[in-house]
């Protein structure tokens, strides 16, 4: 395959990495060599099997608009942008190419997704969630706190689920939920001991999309990687 890696920051750096050690061709591109997704045009994607986005929310949406316009395949690790989604979404099945996107793609996250949905039905607790990243992080909460909440509210919709977020150092990535009860509590955490999880997620995102046209979460498809 070849893959076009979208962003040269520390993750964007690891998943072009994790792709060559995989046996892929890579290109990669900044911010400043991609202004305003200046590059994806097709002559540019011509040949590219899936790019991989790990930019800004700004940039992000500009992107996927512009490879989805030829007909590509994008993945998307870039939060903040999901207003745009449902245009997003009738744009790669108006054109043919493909979208998936997720809060996070480490497979151990996803199975902390899972797990929060079965601990959101029991009943006579309440919930909290605790999310800590390092300090060049600039949203708050992050994204997989946000979906961690969504989870929740969708077994018990409207409840108060607190999130606390701290940035701290050059930390990976922790995520905890808790449930309490004035009998005892439970915890479900799950802590990232380096980037290389979420970067080896969004490349098997790639290679699973490749030559696929539509759009999914990453949630949907993760267990068939």
């Amino acid at each position: 395959m070849l893959i076009l890696v979208l962003g040269k920051g520390k993750t964007g750096s690891l998943v072009a990495a994790v792709a060559r050690e995989r046996g892929h061709g890579v290109r990669a591109l900044d911010i400043t060599e991609n202004e305003h997704a200046s590059a994806l045009n097709g002559p540019n994607l011509a040949g590219v099997d899936a790019v991989i986005d790990f930019t800004t929310p700004e940039a992000a949406v500009e992107n996927i608009r512009a490879v989805l316009a030829v007909g590509c395949r994008i993945v998307v690790g870039t939060t903040g942008w999901y207003r745009q989604l449902p245009d997003l979404k009738a744009i790669a099945h108006r054109r043919g190419g493909a979208l998936l996107y997720g809060t996070n793609f480490s497979i151990g996250v996803q199975k902390l997704f899972r797990l929060t949905a079965e601990l959101a039905r029991i009943e006579g607790y309440k919930f909290a969630i605790s999310e800590t990243h390092h300090t060049s992080k600039l949203d708050a909460p992050s994204g997989t706190a946000i979906t961690l909440k969504e989870i929740i509210h969708s077994v018990q919709p409207g409840i108060d689920v607190p999130i606390e977020s701290h940035r701290i150092g050059d930390a990976k990535g922790e995520h905890v939920v808790t449930a309490t009860s004035e009998h005892d509590v439970i915890e479900l955490r799950h802590d990232a001991f380096s980037r290389r999880g979420f970067a080896l997620g969004a490349v098997r995102a790639a290679e699973w999309i490749a030559n696929k046209s539509g759009a999914w979460e990453f949630r949907e498809i993760f267990d068939q990687l």
